[in-house]
């Protein structure tokens, strides 16, 4: 949950009255955001730096509110004033839109197509006439660190260019060049460099260095450029010197790069509407021609409303009330959303403006209802129905199986349940048919390309990340793999799983894995079939190649297959870098359910 620093006398005024700390907190858990903390920049800056070197700070009351994760509008004092002040009432609901350029002359961005193979999307607009003074300044910042750190994910999604319009000109060009050929003197340097030097030079940057892998590897970098070859940006780590915002700026040319549109336009959306405001004409935006590389011209941004139908019946069913319909609209207005009586006497019309990217079904516009309600005013009511709550019986299961391996002495792990082609299936020695996996189409590295659909290649990589502990190695893991599976309308289905590995330096251990499969039946109250009358379980020799030859069987109850056993092939010890002699053994538990 995304935290906002406001300060306290910034946001009363904002508010146009003064509340005492519970009246805020009460207004806060209202609106359904909460308020953390009161304190100052002196006193945060004091548990980082110390107090001796936080004396200079400011020692003006500063509000840290906690707000929803979707919220992005509310990721800014001016958000966060403009939401307090319309859900008291105080102001209706801003109209943001679109106006043209001075002499009907668009800026217009043209993108190149070789930016396609490393960051392909962008999206501009421009704020006119604004004017900053420090505190506005320092907020415009801030929100574009909080976009950065969430919705852009560390700028791997998203990265926002701000810049003064009156350094530059346009048309502005969006390339993508080999490193050694792009010069420019990044924010806040007074050096020029090459991308391959400015690399090397913010490597040793606590802020900047953890972007540096977005691009670094890649043979072209993106940046844009204006008409007369001056660098704006080297998207997504830093901004030129030469187009800094600065108090002074009155025009903001405003950039996104993007491997994902429609996150670049919700982020281009939610730093224009914040920031309209301080423009000379409140709540306008001039919107930027980007040409396309197939030629087709786009004009960002977006700022009409999108419309949604609902009725009063589907909302106070959810809610557990019953809200006339009149008032349900006073509510969803409170709310900053426009809402009008419906076709019908129940139905109603939702306009939902550009800010709240987080309304995607009527359910949000439910909660919206709830929330300028009052949860604190929903009638308690007894249920209908009456009915006792128990733990799904796989997960039951899971845990008796859990704490049998555990009595046995097996330590449980929790890998994760991404992993890399190769581990799922060549380092297993086994081959992709493309019907088992459900593969990333866009995975962040190469770690996380599919989801496994075995629990082996996680325990032999938490056995290669522990091989200095004591011998033996005996670990465990019960939960979920998933499958391809084209009846399901998810077109994936989970499958209980539960695996044990055991690694030594003297021996494979393979009595002892043979021994626990019989010591879980034996929990599992499931008999041995030695007559071969399909009832019970049985182990048969098998050709899976994960496991060594002659040192190897499948696991069959009631005549089906549920799993296997054996010694870990060396190979697929060697390509999980375990030096130890190791067996496992791997099946489903959801029969036994």
């Amino acid at each position: 949950m995304p935290t906002v620093n406001v300060d306290k006398e910034i946001l009363f005024k904002g508010l146009g009255r003064v509340f005492t700390l519970e009246e805020f907190e009460d207004l806060c858990f209202d609106f359904g955001i909460e308020l953390e903390e009161e304190t100052s920049e002196r006193e945060m800056a004091a548990k980082e730096i110390g107090a001796e070197k936080a004396k200079e700070l400011s020692n003006r009351l500063i509000y840290r509110i906690d707000i929803p994760a979707n919220r992005y509008d509310l990721l800014c004092a001016e958000g966060i004033i403009r939401a307090l002040s319309i859900f008291l009432e105080n102001q209706k609901p801003p109209v943001y839109k679109t106006v043209p350029a001075p002499a009907g002359k668009h800026q217009k961005l043209i993108v190149k197509p070789e930016t396609g193979a490393i960051r392909k999307f962008v999206v501009a607009a421009v704020l006119r006439n604004m004017v900053f003074t420090q505190d506005n300044y320092n907020s415009f910042i801030d929100l574009q660190d909080k976009l950065h750190a969430n919705i852009c994910r560390r700028r791997t999604l998203v990265a926002i260019g701000t810049h003064d319009l009156d350094t530059i000109e346009g048309p502005f060009t969006y390339e993508a060049l080999v490193p050694k050929d792009i010069n420019f003197i990044p924010l806040n340097q007074t050096q020029s460099m090459n991308g391959e030097e400015l690399m090397n030079f913010y490597e040793a940057d606590r802020k900047l260095s953890k972007f540096l892998p977005i691009i670094r590897d890649a043979p072209r970098y993106p940046v844009i450029y204006d008409s007369k070859r001056r660098v704006l940006s080297l998207p997504p780590i830093i901004n030129s010197d030469h187009s800094k915002i600065k108090l002074t700026t009155k025009n903001v040319f405003i950039e996104c790069t993007a491997t994902d549109l429609t996150k670049a336009k919700i982020v281009l959306n939610t730093v224009v509407t914040m920031f309209s405001e301080y423009c000379k004409e409140k709540f306008t935006v001039e919107p930027v021609e980007v040409v396309q590389t197939d030629g087709k011209s786009v004009m960002y941004p977006d700022l009409s409303m999108r419309h949604m139908e609902t009725s009063a019946p589907y909302i106070n069913k959810l809610i557990g009330t019953d809200i006339p319909r009149d008032k349900i609209v006073t509510l969803l207005t409170r709310m900053g959303v426009t809402a009008s009586k419906g076709a019908d006497d129940k139905a109603i019309s939702v306009q939902i403006p550009p800010t709240r990217s987080d309304i995607l079904h009527p359910v949000d516009v439910m909660e919206d209802v709830a929330i300028a309600y009052g949860f604190n005013n929903i009638t308690k009511t007894v249920p209908k129905a009456s009915t006792a709550g128990a733990m799904f019986p796989l997960n039951k299961l899971s845990d008796k199986v859990r704490r049998e391996l555990a009595l046995s002495g097996y330590t449980e792990v929790l890998p994760l349940i991404l992993c890399s082609h190769d581990e799922n299936f060549k380092f297993i020695k086994k081959v992709d048919d493309n019907t088992t996996a459900v593969k990333l189409s866009n995975p962040a590295t190469i770690e996380y390309q599919v989801v496994r659909t075995s629990l082996l290649p996680g325990l032999l990589k938490t056995i290669y990340s522990n091989k200095k502990l004591p011998l033996p190695l005996k670990i465990f893991e019960v939960s979920d793999i998933v499958l391809k599976d084209d009846s399901v309308e998810r077109r994936a289905k989970n499958v209980r799983h539960m695996a044990i590995l055991y690694a030594n330096m003297k021996g494979s251990g393979f009595e002892l894995i043979h021994g626990m499969l019989d010591r879980i039946m034996l929990m599992l109250n499931v008999p041995m079939d030695v007559t071969g009358s399909g009832n019970g379980y049985y182990i048969k020799e098998s050709n899976n190649e994960t496991f060594f030859p002659g040192r190897r069987a499948d696991i069959f109850l009631n005549g089906q297959k549920i799993g296997h056993l054996g010694i870990v092939h060396p190979e697929v010890c060697q390509n999980f870098e375990v030096p130890f002699a190791t067996s496992a053994l791997e099946m489903t538990i959801e029969p036994f359910v």
